[in-house]
């Protein structure tokens, strides 16, 4: 992608079409009305308990489980599942997250091509609904499930999952009735949905920048609204040749790699913990500041909060503990500063992506990142063949 798209201010107002000079689909697509499909109203569906405490000096997850074997607040999961995507079983569920593992991956590392052999699959369904008047859950047709999260003034959050838990839709529908479209997946039907062991971004060449890797990758000690805000709301650094969803960027590095990120180097965790230093919650408001201009320009962006640590410890406790971490700030981002939670998407990756290259404990390694993804997860405009 040229300098010039790259490096060009974006006006204020003007993100989406910003977005769509790099957006390049080979044919429109057309998102249907999240409410469109009448549903049938249903229990909410089984989980675990868990409570993650943020804003002090430690970090809690208490979790009560239904499955046979609990070590370590660790349930390894005995039972035969049928609700998990082709290409993954669930090995271990710490708390309400099941932690995947992918078929013919192997134990450790990764295979050529393909996602890395643990994936860990969070539940933001509980940081939506904080202080909700009502949720509910229909059951749809192809074995989708829709969540229904209704606020105090009347704003509804309506999320849709597959039938292995993947969200493939989201929009907030306003008191008016006008709906705003957060992430679409038009391919969720398809036979041709690749398995979870191969990476949907495996054909892609490596990204080729055309602009300054401080300008790709924000690392500053020290926060800086404007910084942050320029960085989000610059487009894509190449070509996005088509709609991926949500799963389908948390899953792939290579997809990811193609937004901007920040690295939050104001937020220092404690080794092992999930825990932000109450200090450390006003280190915040400049990122929360430019979220909420970006937010309050186009109400439907959608940001990836991604949570890392450094490489002491098993790869399965690393992933439930980022994981944790990513949930700790958005949640934060949410309740102090006021950031709508469904604008926010988790994901945590463990020891998967080191910034410092050491097996040893290491600060650096245990950080939070964000991303606009918003480009990669719906039309941002009217497409056509170009």
């Amino acid at each position: 992608m040229s300098a010039e798209i790259q490096e060009a201010p974006v006006p204020t107002g003007e993100i989406s079409a910003s977005d769509a000079r790099v957006q390049q689909l080979s044919e429109p697509v057309a998102v249907p009305s999240i409410t469109a499909e009448q549903g049938e109203r249903i229990d909410a569906p089984a989980t675990t308990s868990s409570q993650t405490t943020i804003n002090d000096n430690s970090t809690t997850n208490n979790s009560t489980t239904t499955n046979n074997t609990t070590v370590n607040n660790t349930t390894v999961v005995q039972e035969t599942r049928t609700d998990l995507p082709p290409g993954a079983e669930v090995v271990e569920r710490v708390g309400d997250r099941d932690i995947l593992s992918i078929v013919g991956a192997g134990v450790a590392g990764a295979v050529v091509g393909g996602a890395a052999a643990y994936f860990i699959r969070g539940n933001d369904d509980d940081r939506i609904a904080v202080d909700a008047d009502e949720r509910y859950y229909e059951r749809l047709s192809g074995g989708r499930t829709r969540q229904t999260v209704v606020r105090p003034n009347g704003t509804q959050v309506v999320t849709i999952t597959n039938r292995y838990g993947d969200v493939i839709q989201r929009s907030r529908i306003l008191p008016d009735g006008r709906e705003v479209v957060l992430f679409y997946d038009p391919y969720q039907d398809g036979a041709e949905r690749p398995d979870y062991y191969y990476d949907p971004a495996a054909d892609l060449e490596p990204v080729v920048l055309t602009i300054p890797e401080d300008q790709y990758i924000v690392d500053v000690a020290e926060p800086d609204e404007q910084l942050y805000y320029r960085t989000i709301v610059a487009p894509p650094v190449e070509t996005v040749e088509r709609i991926y969803s949500v799963d389908e960027v948390r899953r792939s590095e290579r997809i990811r790699d193609k937004v901007r990120r920040i690295d939050l180097n104001t937020i220092n965790f404690a080794f092992g913990s999930a825990a932000i230093e109450q200090g450390e919650v006003d280190d915040l408001q400049a990122l929360a500041d430019a979220i909420a201009r970006v937010i309050k320009e186009n109400p439907a962006e959608t940001f990836l909060v991604e949570g890392h640590t450094d490489a002491v410890g098993s790869e399965i406790a690393n992933l439930a503990l980022s994981d944790r971490r990513a949930e700790a700030v958005a949640s934060a981002l949410s309740e102090y500063f006021d950031i709508p939670p469904e604008n926010l998407i988790t994901q945590g990756y463990g020891e998967q992506h080191l910034k410092v290259n050491t097996q040893a404990a290491n600060a650096e390694n245990r950080r939070v990142t964000l991303r606009r993804i918003t480009a990669l997860v719906k039309p941002v405009a009217p497409s056509a063949k170009r």
